[in-house]
């Protein structure tokens, strides 16, 4: 069933609900995502659990009008579905850049239970700035997005593994952002040290993360106090398109150890 909830600054925050179980996963987008990339985790799952899949704001079927783009605003876009939707126990979900937001809303809803991060997070000792992102990123979108979705981005996002019809979902729904929305949406990421918000976290953090690049276990539990992760073989950043029924059987024994 799609529903809408309204965020504090007047968003409409569209999400999905279905399936049955006293626990809710809450399932978050990546950067320029959606909640269809959640389709397959939504069917695996919906006989086991309440299932949530949102679009945060400036993505997907949710408003685009906002004028303060704060990790905080992300943070109580899942706070504002969570608080509409009937639930005792919640774990959200967090791919790519909403792992850091799902940090931040976990401080604010005590029906949080746990948090799953897919692919990302890997070493919280390691900063990059809002000045190396407008060198290294955002110059390259506003210069030429379509060249920097076709050529710059796919050697960080996919890897020889991922199936060419992934890499070309994920690049024509880029494109169908303009430039600016798409940095806008992407900026908070770097304006935030969430070292400090990780400190604050008190409920198991579990992680699914592509072996393409390395996660740093103990530089992470530095900060998360209940911290673990397990690997995807021969994924790039989107194992749960790529190798969906390898990464819906990992996530279900995940969420059997934090239940």
């Amino acid at each position: 069933m799609e529903k809408y909830a309204v965020s504090a600054d007047g968003q409409k925050i569209h999400y999905q609900e279905s399936g049955n179980g006293k626990t809710t996963l809450i399932f978050i987008h990546g950067w320029l995502g959606n909640t269809e990339w959640w389709a397959d985790q939504q069917e695996y799952f919906k006989d086991l659990y309440h299932i949530v899949q949102l679009d945060l704001a400036g993505h997907g079927k949710s408003d685009t009008s906002r004028k303060d783009w704060t990790s905080e605003q992300y943070a109580n876009d899942i706070k504002t579905v969570a608080d509409d939707i009937q639930s005792s126990e919640m774990i959200l979900v967090g791919h790519s850049m909403s792992g850091a937001y799902v940090l931040e809303a976990a401080l604010k809803i005590p029906k949080v239970k746990a948090l799953v991060l897919i692919d990302t997070l890997k070493n919280l000792s390691e900063t990059f700035t809002e000045e190396q992102a407008e060198l290294l990123l955002f110059s390259h979108y506003r210069h030429d997005f379509k060249n920097a979705v076709k050529n710059f981005l796919p050697q960080y996002l996919f890897s020889e593994n991922t199936p060419p019809s992934v890499q070309e979902r994920v690049s024509d729904e880029f494109l169908q952002n303009e430039p600016e929305m798409a940095i806008n949406t992407l900026r908070p990421l770097y304006k935030t040290d969430f070292r400090t918000i990780a400190e604050q976290v008190t409920v198991p953090v579990r992680a699914i993360n592509s072996d393409t690049t390395p996660t740093h276990l103990e530089n992470n539990r530095k900060y998360l106090k209940d911290y673990d992760y397990t690997s995807i073989t021969e994924t790039g950043h989107y194992p749960m398109l790529e190798k969906p029924e390898e990464f819906n059987t990992i996530l279900d024994q995940v969420l059997k150890t934090l239940i």
